[in-house]
Parts: structure tokens; sequence; C-alpha cells
């Protein structure tokens, strides 16, 4: 039990982000500092978020790259809209993000479930469609912060008890998505239909609807990322957070989210998210250019699928051994 501890995806994640802390500490200590901490942490919100929802869907052996165009869209909606009425309540602005980004979100699963689209294809094109979106309704034109209310632009940067509201709407998030994901039945019909979409039909489960309801998780989340992001930046344009939605199937990856379903877990998303957010942190602290982060994403990712691979092998040899023990 301790073994299988010591070498599950979130205790060797645990290690890897202490190596990495240990490195750059020994160069630059103030980057360990509890203050910096907090930082990346608040830095690396948006893409916990994301990747949480994008959980969800890999976990239904889809995925959704249309994540980072939902932020968009929905970040420039709620920015015009506060342009236009800066009186509008937050509370309305969060409510009508996370309706907005849902209902994007539904579509993708509509498409999905009801024409049976591959998945990828269907969110490349709903990718391209709201990023057109965005143009048509902003006419290219840019909300810049001198156009934003000044309650917009403070609520995720206002603190309670020394962390950002975007710091504890993450952690909230997280506690919420833990919870649902082991006690919740569409929670636990994510896996089911990943692990065995055969066998989930058969105890009842309804592989199209449990998908339908992946997207749209993970669209109410890019939905709520979109007005956290423009409002903690206070600018929305229409090539906001572009290519994003690599960086969020990276966290998932390197995760342990198997991109063949079924596999994975919250606290390995997260820690998946937080190795990205102290590589990206760091490249600047160590003078080396942000581009080389696209090249570690990468060679993590690589290296965690194979490690997947391999895991799912050694499973599989296993199973077979103790079928043939009794004969």
């Amino acid at each position: 039990m301790i073994a299988r501890l010591l070498t599950s995806r979130e205790a060797l994640l645990t290690g890897a982000i202490a190596l990495l802390l240990v490195l750059i500490a020994s160069r630059f200590p103030a980057f360990v500092e509890p203050g910096n901490l907090a930082s990346v942490f608040n830095d690396t919100a948006p893409l916990i978020l994301l990747a949480l929802g994008q959980m969800a869907v890999i976990l239904t052996r889809c995925i959704d790259l249309s994540v980072a165009a939902n932020l968009a869209l929905t970040g420039m909606v709620v920015a015009m809209l506060n342009a236009a009425a800066p009186g509008v309540p937050i509370a309305v602005i969060l409510v009508l993000a996370v309706a907005l980004g849902a209902l994007m979100g539904m579509v993708n699963g509509i498409l999905v479930w009801k024409l049976d689209i591959p998945p990828i294809v269907v969110t490349l094109g709903t990718m391209t469609i709201f990023r057109g979106i965005i143009f048509v309704i902003s006419g290219g034109d840019w909300v810049n912060s001198h156009e934003m209310s000044a309650a917009f632009k403070a609520f995720p940067r206002a603190e309670i008890l020394g962390l950002p509201v975007l710091s504890w709407i993450a952690l909230t998030v997280i506690a919420a998505f833990g919870l649902f994901m082991a006690r919740a039945p569409l929670g636990r019909a994510f896996f089911a239909v990943g692990g065995n979409p055969h066998a989930a039909v058969y105890t009842g489960l309804n592989v199209g609807r449990a998908q339908f309801w992946a997207f749209t998780v993970s669209g109410a989340l890019a939905g709520l990322t979109g007005y956290l992001w423009v409002s903690r930046y206070a600018v929305a344009y229409v090539d906001i957070a572009g290519g994003f939605e690599l960086e969020v199937v990276a966290a998932c990856v390197i995760g342990g989210i198997s991109i063949a379903g079924g596999i994975g877990s919250v606290g390995g998303t997260v820690l998946g998210a937080l190795f990205l957010g102290v590589i990206k942190n760091a490249l600047p602290v160590v003078n080396v250019s942000p581009f080389w982060q696209l090249a570690i994403s990468g060679t993590a990712i690589l290296i965690a699928v194979a490690m997947n691979a391999r895991a799912s092998r050694r499973k599989g040899r296993v199973i077979l051994k103790r079928a043939e023990a009794p004969a």
C-alpha cells in the first residue's frame, strides 16, 4: 500500500514540483517565499479551473479544444456588457459568464452525442466559430482597462485572509470538484463511461448523455474563467488566451488523466497544472526564454503518455497471469 502510494502520479508530481522549487531556490531563494508561492498559485488558478473541466471531458474519451475560445468569447461578452452598463452587479456577470460558457459546452456535447461527430472535429470547429463570433461582436476592437468599471476589475484581485478571490475560487472549485467526482452519480458515470463504454451501457448509463454533461461542465468552468481572466488582466480582445487549450490538455495528461479515458484524479490534475505553473513562473527568473516552455511542456506530455501506456501494459500482464494461475 505504501509502495503504491509512493509511486502514484500524485506523489511523483509532488516530488517533481518540490525538486523544481529546490533547484530554483538554490539560485533565487526569494522564489520559494510564501508570498511568492501564493502568487504562483494565483497565476495558475485559471489553468487549474480549465484543466478540471477538461478532466471531465477526457475521462469520457473525448477532448475539448474549444475551452480557450469559450473563455475568450465569454470574457469579451461580459467586458462589453460592463463597458456598456457599468452598474450591472458582479453577481449577475458571474452567473451570465457561467451560463454562457455552459451553453457553448452544451453545443459541443449535443454535436458529439446526437450527431456522433468525433469530439476533436467538433471542438476544432466550434473553437474557430467562437473566435469568429468574438470578431463579429467586437469589430476587432479591444475593451481596455479604462472602459471597465472599478468593481469589475477589483473582484478577482480583492484579498480575503491574504489570498486573492481568484485563488479562493480555484480552491473552492477544487474541493467541490473532488466531492463531485467521488460522490456524485454523474461524476462516477464519467469514469464508468470512459473506462468501459460497452459495460456502462449494460449498467444503464447513457454514454452520449454523460459526454454531453462533461462538455457542459467544461464549458461552465471556461465561462467562469473567462470573466476572471479579463477582469484580472483588465483587457479583452479577439486572440485572448490563444493556444491556451494546449496547455490545459498538457496539465491533464501530465496529471495522469489517461487519453484513453476512465483514469485520473482531481489531485493529479491540479498538480499537473501547478507543475506547468511553476515552470512558467520560474523561466523568467532563471533567464530562460518563455518559448522554452512549449518544449518543456511537450516533453512532459510525451513522458506522461509513455508512463500511462507502460502502466496500462503492466496492468494487462498482471490480469492475464492471474487468469492463468488456476489452470
